[in-house]
């Protein structure tokens, strides 16, 4: 099955850019993912014919701006499989973790365990450390195999009565690996423990069903799926949000106000305080409309055949090692390497000078630099606009770097 890639790229306008004489190679999608079209243009139909606040107004501006927003969250509600009303827009997908930390996390107490991994996203570490430090819940961490894949036979001995939650990359923004979601969920039933999966680095790669993952939260971003910056998605079963309590206080999540007390408005709007990120939200909306529209059997297939074509690359480079799977079972088109005698924002720099982006540094995974004793690694991501061209001048530059820089 042929996946047409240029018919992809054409709806990404940067893609088409010649900057500083070069074209855009650009392999950092696992930072931020660039933008279509049909996005853009949701985005400037908001601020330029529909511009308003959202609920409260009853001008004909505000009641466009609130179909526009609450329709967005159908958007979204069905790129993942779920009721619109589980869905929870957030500043991001930091801000959604840290949204379970406060809220769900309000609801446990001292001595309760959180279970996370060494390969996590420090944005999926340091609020559960915040509210060990709040309320005094444990951490325990699950290792990661010489794979870079979390170990799951460590797993079972790592549950406790006392473990509440299970929170997890769906898939590692380092090493790509896929995590075997279903095998967590079997063994949290066995102990009644809540799974939250970081979904960041999935979400971008085609809907998802999450009731039949059997998952209780999921967080996604939206400047990592094709949506504008400023934006991001909680997901939790209804009956969890309807039991937790806000995370921040002001407008629009309140049903009354008085200096005796307040009351709190139903989920989502519970966890919505203020204005929301209305214009990004309407663009988010517009990204999940428009992921749903591709083929994601062949864009999945064709996203795969670029690792392959890296990671072949890569080997014939002497003195290049790859951290993560060296399979591509259960991963995702996220390669990260190192190259012998180089530091990664070195051989980043070379790329650059090739008109090739990519991310290089502990990508906010520290823990997971220690597990290895790395300072570092440079990491491609890919998106289904990739081509073989932006692989290839990659591995120009990193050949490049490998002759001048040792």
């Amino acid at each position: 099955m042929s996946f047409n890639v240029a018919a992809v790229r054409w709806q990404f306008p940067i893609l088409s850019e010649i900057i500083d004489g070069q074209p855009v190679h650009y392999l950092d999608n696992g930072a931020s993912a660039q933008t279509p079209d049909v996005v853009l243009d949701a985005v400037r139909a908001y601020e330029t014919t529909g511009r308003a606040n959202v609920l409260r107004g009853v001008h004909r501006l505000a009641e466009r701006a609130t179909e526009a927003y609450e329709n967005a969250r159908i958007e979204v509600a069905t790129f993942l499989g779920v009721a619109p009303l589980e869905v929870v827009f957030t500043g991001g997908c930091t801000a959604a973790i840290n949204l379970v930390a406060y809220s769900y996390g309000a609801l446990l107490k001292p001595g309760d365990r959180i279970l996370l991994s060494e390969l996590e996203h420090h944005s999926n570490i340091v609020p559960w450390q915040l509210l060990r430090s709040r309320t005094g819940i444990e951490l325990d961490m699950i290792p990661v195999t010489v794979e870079g894949r979390i170990d799951l036979d460590a797993l079972p001995r790592l549950l406790t009565p006392r473990t509440r939650l299970i929170s997890l990359a769906h898939v590692s923004n380092v090493t790509g690996a896929l995590l075997d979601i279903r095998a967590v969920v079997a063994l949290a039933k066995t102990i009644g423990a809540k799974v939250m999966l970081d979904g960041a680095q999935r979400a971008p790669h085609g809907p998802l069903d999450l009731p039949a993952l059997g998952v209780d939260f999921y967080a996604f971003a939206g400047h990592k799926a094709y949506g504008p910056n400023g934006v991001g998605v909680l997901w939790a079963k209804a009956e969890l949000l309807e039991a937790m309590p806000p995370f921040h206080g002001g407008g629009s999540m309140i049903g009354r106000v008085t200096f005796a007390e307040t009351t709190f408005a139903p989920p989502p709007r519970r966890f919505e305080a203020g204005t929301p990120p209305i214009g990004q939200a309407i663009g988010l909306g517009a990204a999940c409309k428009w992921m749903r529209g591709l083929d994601w059997t062949a864009a999945h297939a064709h996203e795969m055949a670029l690792v392959q074509r890296l990671m072949d690359g890569l080997q014939k480079i002497d003195g290049t090692q790859i951290l993560g799977p060296a399979s591509l079972q259960s991963r995702y088109p996220v390669v990260s390497f190192m190259l012998d005698g180089v530091h990664p924002h070195d051989v980043a720099q070379t790329l650059d000078s090739f008109g090739v982006a990519v991310r290089a540094g502990h990508h906010c995974c520290q823990p997971l630099m220690d597990r290895f004793d790395i300072d570092g690694t440079t990491r491609v991501s890919m998106a289904p606009y990739n081509d073989n061209t932006d692989i290839d001048a990659l591995l120009g530059g990193v050949q490049h770097a490998a002759r001048t820089l040792r």
